[in-house]
């Protein structure tokens, strides 16, 4: 049986732009692009861990606006479900500590760069809105 992944996403906007962070070349995700975020620790709401884990990856602060949708997608190695929020930050200046690269992308480039399959849900999504 496939290991079973819940995550947090955050969808962070500022100046009509939205972060997106590569992932290390590293697994079946190696260097695929994402929303920002990660696994939700016992005992944490959704909410804590996204702020918990936008701290840690990207030493800035965010403030969540709101719930976006959920993603369920089967990788070859894992499930996952993944929760998406539509959030905010004061600033575009970030610090990277565990991703490759960052970008900050208007809505119409996101299809630019090679996205992890349970993220293109939310960007098919976010896109038409």
């Amino acid at each position: 049986m496939k290991k079973q992944v819940e995550v947090v996403a955050a969808i962070i906007k500022h100046n009509n732009k939205y972060l997106v962070a590569q992932r290390n070349n590293f697994g079946e995700l190696a260097k695929k692009w994402e929303f920002p975020g990660g696994k939700i620790e016992k005992g944490e709401s959704n909410e804590e861990a996204l702020i918990r884990e936008i701290k840690e990856e990207l030493k800035t602060d965010i403030v969540i606006k709101n719930f976006f949708m959920t993603v369920n997608h089967e990788y070859k190695t894992f499930n996952l479900t993944l929760h998406a929020y539509l959030c905010e930050a004061n600033t575009e200046e970030i610090y990277l500590t565990e991703h490759l690269n960052s970008k900050w992308l208007k809505k119409e480039d996101l299809k630019s760069v090679d996205w992890a399959e349970a993220d293109i849900p939310v960007v098919e999504k976010l896109m038409k809105g």
